[in-house]
């Protein structure tokens, strides 16, 4: 998409925003805030270098990092910036092992953002990649477990300075204890998960995350059509554009889940879609047909800006536009589609890629 980044500073913060928006799907954590974080801390600490696996050590501790909750708790209920801190005292220790850089747990929303303020504190580069390829709500929904690697080590950290370790046999566990100890700590967390070295990390995370996050925000910005512009940035298919009609959400078991039901206007009008959420949007249905699910991406954007709309600030009345693209090769795996497909999140029907659900209208 672009050439390969390799500094963020405060100039690039704007770019990283709009991308990690979009890649979030609708979730992730809404962007503004992680972006005010990452800015102060680049102004603190100076500009954060971007690096690739091949320029780490392989002994070297890569420190995948994010947030865990429900992201409409973690509006009001924000990191305080000591987190990283805690983290790396903690993993070394643990491990006998030097952290070498951070790295997004995954790219979507603030979680592509605050490992930028992490690692500026820390002093680290940012790895030009993350775990995902976008947002998903559970943790074992990443790149890692798809590519068999054991969680063998899990940290949980929140604003008051608590630390929980997690050493769990399986990828489901991990997702719930994790989110026990989430709901314990009120609902939000900073979490490191799938704790690896650099050469553990080779073939199992999706690269060139940080670089794709920015190459789209950059397009769009200026594009005197942002929305056909994004579309053709991302490879993405226009589902509907309408208006917000009805929004359904609640705050439960440390998500936020809820449905979201889109009318159609201009050319779309007669036409509706509704969209299921776990944090993320994970479906769009219209008159019960699948128009779109995880794991590919589902984006509800503004109709004008194309700027996209968290999950927990969707509106009713809010002119908007619905699209989908495809998600990363991984997931289009038969390992990746059992982790992250429709059947996943308890949908009875097989997963279909975005492109062939549109061909078939």
């Amino acid at each position: 998409m672009s050439d390969r980044i390799r500094l963020v500073d405060a100039a690039t913060i704007s770019a990283l925003a709009r991308g990690c928006a979009i890649l979030g799907t609708g979730g992730g954590g809404e962007v503004y805030t992680g972006s005010l974080i990452a800015r102060q801390a680049i102004g603190d600490h100076g500009p954060v270098r971007v690096v690739t696996l091949d320029e780490l050590p392989d002994d070297g501790l890569l420190l995948p990092l994010g947030m865990i909750g429900a992201p409409t708790i973690a509006v009001e209920k924000i990191p305080n910036g000591g987190e990283a801190i805690r983290f790396r005292h903690h993993l070394e220790r643990l491990t006998g092992k030097t952290a070498v850089a951070v790295m997004s747990s995954e790219i979507g929303g603030s979680n592509g953002l605050l490992p930028v303020a992490w690692a500026a504190r820390l002093g680290l580069p940012l790895l030009d990649a993350d775990s995902m390829g976008r947002a998903f709500p559970e943790v074992h929904q990443v790149a890692q477990h798809v590519a068999g690697h054991h969680p063998e080590l899990i940290v949980l950290t929140d604003e008051r300075g608590s630390v929980v370790t997690l050493q769990v046999v399986s990828g489901a566990w991990a997702e719930a204890v994790a989110r026990a100890v989430t709901v314990a700590f009120g609902g939000s967390a900073a979490m490191a998960d799938y704790v690896m070295t650099v050469g553990e990390a080779r073939g199992a995370v999706i690269v060139g995350s940080v670089s794709r996050a920015i190459a789209i925000g950059r397009a769009v910005i200026g594009s005197r059509e942002p929305v056909a512009t994004l579309c053709e940035t991302v490879g993405a298919f226009r589902l509907l554009e309408g208006k917000v009609v009805d929004v359904e959400r609640t705050t439960s078991g440390g998500f936020a889940r809820g449905s979201v039901v889109v009318e159609g206007v201009g050319v779309d009008v007669g036409r509706a879609l509704r969209l299921e959420i776990q944090n993320e949007n994970l479906v769009a249905f219209e008159d019960g047909r699948v128009r779109a699910s995880v794991p590919d991406l589902i984006c509800v954007i503004d109709a004008v800006t194309a700027d996209a709309i968290a999950t927990e600030h969707v509106r009713y009345g809010q002119r908007v536009a619905v699209i989908a693209f495809p998600c990363d090769p991984i997931w289009r795996t038969a390992r990746g589609i059992e982790t992250a497909g429709p059947r996943a999140f308890g949908y009875e029907f097989d997963y279909e890629t975005v492109e062939a659900l549109v061909a078939a209208g």
